[in-house]
């Protein structure tokens, strides 16, 4: 299951969420070598926690943001970043909304390597920071309505469901996931802090715009007019 877009847009073009995708994309092309990239570089940039916690390799805290191991790796991440940013960026201001993304990837950085800090398996993804995204924007929109597509086996279903339950249910699976799977190749702690540092990080925001009183004037909702009729949930009469 995963979100494909929420009904209220910014009214505003999120230049730096559109950035972020740009930049994200093309350190994807330059080092991968099935593209004709430079792999040499994918290893030099990525985030290593035994050499961070002995003070070295330090670039790669902020430069493993930008790499990704695969097609389905990139592509999830700039989907979520796609869908999510925009509001966020709108909020917080542009340059306010890049400061904030990549605290929430150092944070996410921060939390790996404190899990884990003898770790020598690289770390990269955009991950870490895209979680901080999602947990900024369940503190600020928790009622948006999400359109999300669900693929059992070969049936494709596309449904509405509020922020609040698809997100909290992702972070429940990072919870879940970092506590029981071993040696799957996933950050799931980096996504759990990144989420945390997001919701804590875009507590100023909130509270500038009015707190609970911002809740109450936009219904929890991104404070523009919906563009999407709410589709729902399929059922089975009987």
């Amino acid at each position: 299951m995963f979100p494909i877009r929420d009904h209220n847009p910014s009214a505003r073009t999120p230049y730096v969420t559109h950035a972020l995708i740009l930049l994200n994309v093309a350190m994807f092309l330059i080092t991968m070598p099935w593209a004709g990239g430079q792999v040499g570089l994918w290893y030099r940039l990525a985030l290593y926690p035994a050499a961070i916690a002995q003070g070295e390799w330090l670039w790669g805290l902020v430069t493993h943001m930008f790499l990704h191991a695969g097609i389905m790796h990139i592509a999830g991440n700039m989907l979520f970043l796609w869908v999510f940013g925009d509001n966020l960026e709108d909020q917080m201001g542009r340059f306010g909304f890049l400061a904030f993304y990549l605290a929430c990837g150092l944070a996410a950085a921060a939390g790996q390597i404190a899990a884990d800090p003898m770790g020598d398996i690289p770390m990269v993804g955009a991950s870490g920071a895209i979680a901080g995204v999602m947990g900024g924007y369940l503190l600020m929109f928790p009622r948006a309505r999400v359109d999300v597509i669900a693929i059992i086996i070969v049936i494709i279903r596309r449904f509405t469901m509020p922020a609040w339950v698809l997100l909290l249910a992702w972070f429940g699976i990072q919870l879940l996931s970092s506590a029981t799977v071993v040696d799957d190749g996933v950050a799931y702690v980096a996504h759990a802090a990144g989420f945390l540092a997001g919701i804590v990080l875009a507590v100023p925001v909130f509270l500038r715009r009015g707190g609970p009183g911002f809740w109450r004037r936009t219904h929890g909702r991104p404070p523009h007019a919906p563009t999407y009729a709410p589709s729902r949930i399929p059922r089975v009469r009987r």
